[in-house]
């Protein structure tokens, strides 16, 4: 198993059943690089209506587990604990094979620019060693107590 279980993760990051994509995390190096992992199952409810006889994973939550790992990378640094990290901007999104039930998601983020609190992020989903989705996330933190304010 990972280094971060499904808890550590949700002290970590506000998401929380039925949107908290994340098994666990296999490895991190703070202000770094995250690899994590999510279990794509049959029972996900997603798979109801996307698509009947054909369950495929819907990009976009693909999209939303690798801002979770990357929230996961930001907000385990010093400088951010305690602090919620909020999606910006998805650049430059490609998704290159189907994710199906029974596939082993692996999700891998690395920082690649941070100015105070804005940070990119270069994030890639593979399956059995094959890119499904890579992008560029761009991130802005915030304190928790400003959650209902602006950014």
């Amino acid at each position: 198993m990972g280094i971060m279980d499904a808890q550590e993760i949700m002290d970590t990051i506000p998401n929380r059943y039925p949107i908290c994509y994340v098994d666990y995390v296999d490895e991190i190096i703070p202000n770094q690089k995250i690899v994590a992992t999510k279990n794509v199952t049959i029972n996900e409810s997603y798979f109801r209506g996307h698509f009947p006889g054909n369950p495929v994973m819907p990009g976009v939550l693909i999209i939303e587990t690798l801002a979770q790992v990357a929230s996961i990378l930001i907000l385990k640094s010093e400088e951010f604990k305690n602090k919620t990290a909020y999606l910006g901007a998805i650049q430059n999104a490609k998704f290159k094979k189907m994710v199906k039930p029974g596939d082993v998601l692996k999700l891998e983020c690395s920082i690649v620019k941070q100015r105070a609190n804005i940070g990119i992020v270069d994030a890639k989903a593979y399956v059995n060693g094959k890119t499904v989705c890579s992008t560029k996330l761009m991130f802005i933190v915030s304190l928790k107590d400003e959650q209902n304010n602006k950014l």
